[in-house]
């Protein structure tokens, strides 16, 4: 075991400073001139190995109806605490995590009536920090509205922006790759751009995560929120006439009757955590982005047993398609049934049926989710899929299944399926927020499985729900059915922004794939840019418990890049970042039993790179890997795969070209 952490902690004049490995939170409550705010305030800092991340950034609540909870404070108390253990996660990227931090509670009182009173709970972690305010039961406070937070995020090397007489120039400071969508409640379906912090603008809405290079060669963070629960969801902007400054931004309800009421509580309440990952890489965030389900609560459902990970085949990205058969290819029992075929054929899972199966009454707005079509018979579908071994889950809009949900969730299981996928909420307010909750503590009730869509971002409820296998939230390969935007660029960011969030349903496996200047986008049978090892190596690359075989049935026949598929896992014992920097490649292995898998992708640029292969441990055995790789003629034809052997062991490496827009996938397996 790791020796404990060393812990600082003090609390003269209302300061106090928390220490965890390498990473450093100091409060402090006291007047600061400008350009920060006025009067006597809490302000939090922290530091990555003496260098500073964020500066004295402030904190605060704004109340509906009442004076801000944000000034002129006492400290009342200070508590602090350690933890030092470990979970097990059969459904992540690292089976035994560890949960290793510092605590400090700051408790503070208003010094004027009417004297309310907030706890800020800090937690210092060799993956980063947290932090969360928790409003204790109290008289001065009980039924309230919050109407925003004052919570910033002053990133260090920050400076007042230039006055309009100024011919001074600024620093560029730290840069970001963010997610702006331009408002709330969105899909999160976006490029992550690389931007200069100082040029987020108050008026901006940028979605997390969001990740930050710090300047000269400094470390790596990412922001990012844990614990969403009967709240809403955070976004950040600018902070007028501060640069590199950002603040919260609470989603609130679409009505505009309720624009201004973000979050509607009763004391006690806490909010989220809200994270900030740090590390001296992009890729060791990705190995550490377990902090936000250690942020989260344990596990609710107490036999685990019936939630099983795995591939799905699915008819929807394809446009239900298929070749050399004697039926018409559609919605239909038969085109369900060839697809079960295909994943029975290959041991895939699970059976994805997608939207069209639910009849649309006449003068209805919403599917009719306790009836199918005639076309489709979903129990005979289910039942087919039970005899071959595979398990069938059922597409649902969340307004027809919040109409009927009690009535739903028991149909479906009394049918024999094995989980919904759910699609369209495209919100995070804090009354969808509670509706995912509902959804996956319903469906763990009745033994289904849940794929949320058109969701928000990760923010660690499959740890208290594991049934909840996966998300969207990613702009994902769908996109390549009527756009160019899912470029092999865009692919190899995600695993640095929107993945750290936890799973992500992008739906790979295309096998029509497209070197660069001859992809064209198609609603049927549709295209991928990249290669296809490219394709091969997001299998490994992205974390997905329940994870799609997109293409359809004949796509694959004869296919050397299908044995990977059928292979790979989609739950591991342990990741390892062999390298990477956001927008440019990445490559990572992951751990299954005796075996490693690696994966390797890269933008529009073709680079050679070398795979050290230390992570299989010292003293470890000869292994065999079996080399998926850009065929020679891939720079044009984007289909070209070779499928090599080669006995290795721990003190080799493997160099490997990659195409542009290519990649590479490899099965590493203890040699006989």
């Amino acid at each position: 075991m790791r020796p404990p952490l060393v812990s600082a902690f003090r609390a003269r004049r209302g300061r106090a400073a928390l220490a965890g490995g390498n990473l450093v939170i100091a409060f402090r409550a006291e007047a600061k001139p400008q350009p920060y705010l006025p009067g006597e305030r809490a302000y939090y800092r922290v530091a990555f190995k003496g260098t500073p991340v964020l500066d004295d950034s402030p904190l605060g609540l704004d109340f509906l109806g009442a004076a801000p909870l944000d000034q002129d404070f006492q400290v009342v108390s200070t508590d602090r605490k350690s933890n030092d253990s470990t979970w097990e996660n059969p459904f992540g990227a690292k089976r035994t995590v560890p949960d290793h931090y510092n605590e400090l509670t700051v408790s503070l009182r208003e010094k004027k009536a009417p004297q309310r009173r907030v706890d800020l709970v800090f937690r210092a972690y060799d993956e980063g920090a947290a932090f969360r305010y928790v409003l204790p039961k109290q008289e001065a406070l009980g039924e309230f509205t919050l109407a925003a937070e004052n919570t910033g995020f002053y990133f260090a090397g920050g400076a007042p922006a230039r006055n309009a007489d100024s011919t001074a120039a600024s620093p560029a400071g730290p840069f970001a790759f963010a997610l702006n969508m331009g408002r709330m409640n969105t899909h999160n379906e976006g490029e992550y751009a690389r931007t200069a912090l100082r040029d987020i603008k108050p008026a901006s809405v940028i979605n997390l995560p969001l990740l930050v290079e710090m300047p000269d060669g400094g470390p790596w963070a990412a922001l990012l929120e844990a614990d969403l629960t009967d709240y809403a969801g955070m976004y950040v902007g600018g902070v007028p006439g501060i640069a590199n400054a950002l603040v919260a931004k609470l989603s609130t309800p679409p009505s505009p009757r309720k624009s201004e009421q973000a979050v509607i509580g009763t004391t006690p309440k806490s909010t989220p955590w809200r994270v900030l990952m740090v590390a001296p890489t992009a890729g060791r965030l990705i190995e550490t982005n377990y902090l936000v389900l250690n942020l989260s609560r344990p596990c609710a459902i107490a036999d685990t047993s019936w939630i099983k990970p795995g591939k799905a085949a699915w008819d929807w990205w394809s446009g239900s398609y298929a070749t050399g058969v004697r039926f018409t290819p559609g919605m239909n029992t038969a085109t369900m049934k060839h697809y079960i075929d295909f994943a029975s054929a290959h041991s895939f899972e699970y059976m994805l049926v997608d939207a069209g199966w639910a009849p649309t009454p006449a003068g209805a707005r919403l599917e009719d989710i306790l009836h199918f079509i005639p076309e489709a018979n979903v129990p005979e579908i289910v039942a087919y899929g039970k005899a071959k071994g595979v398990k069938v889950l059922p597409w649902v809009e969340f307004r027809a299944l919040d109409a009927h949900m009690d009535e739903a969730m028991a149909l479906f299981e009394k049918w024999g399926a094995a989980g919904i996928k759910v699609d369209y909420m495209n919100r995070d307010d804090q009354e969808m927020v509670n509706y995912y909750e509902k959804v996956v503590r319903k469906a763990a009730e009745h033994h289904l499985t849940v794929d949320f869509h058109g969701a928000y971002k990760g923010t660690g409820l499959q740890r208290e729900y594991p049934n909840l296998l996966t998300r969207e939230g990613v702009m994902g390969m769908e996109y390549s059915k009527w756009s160019e935007r899912v470029t092999p660029e865009y692919e190899v960011t995600i695993p640095f922004t929107r993945m750290l969030a936890g799973p992500m349903d992008f739906t790979p496996g295309a096998m029509r794939n497209a070197a660069r200047g001859k992809f064209k986008a198609l609603d049927i049978a549709p295209m991928s840019q990249g290669t296809r090892a490219h394709q091969l190596a997001m299998y490994v690359v992205y974390e997905s418990p329940l994870v799609m075989v997109s293409d359809y049935p004949e796509a694959y026949a004869g296919q050397p890049g299908l044995e990977f598929i059928e292979k790979v896992p989609v739950v591991w014992d342990d990741t390892k970042v062999i390298g990477g920097e956001p927008a440019k490649f990445a490559a990572i292995a992951r751990k299954s039993g005796d075996n490693w898998y690696v994966g390797a992708m890269t933008n529009w640029d073709g680079r050679d790179i070398d795979i050290p292969l230390a992570f299989l441990g010292a003293g470890a055995a000869a292994y065999e890997a079996k080399i998926f790789a850009d065929g020679p003629a891939a720079e044009t034809d984007g289909t070209s795969l070779t499928v090599s052997g080669k006995r290795v062991s721990a003190a080799d490496k493997l160099t490997l070209h990659l195409a542009p827009g290519g990649g590479a996938a490899i099965i590493l397996t203890p040699a006989k």
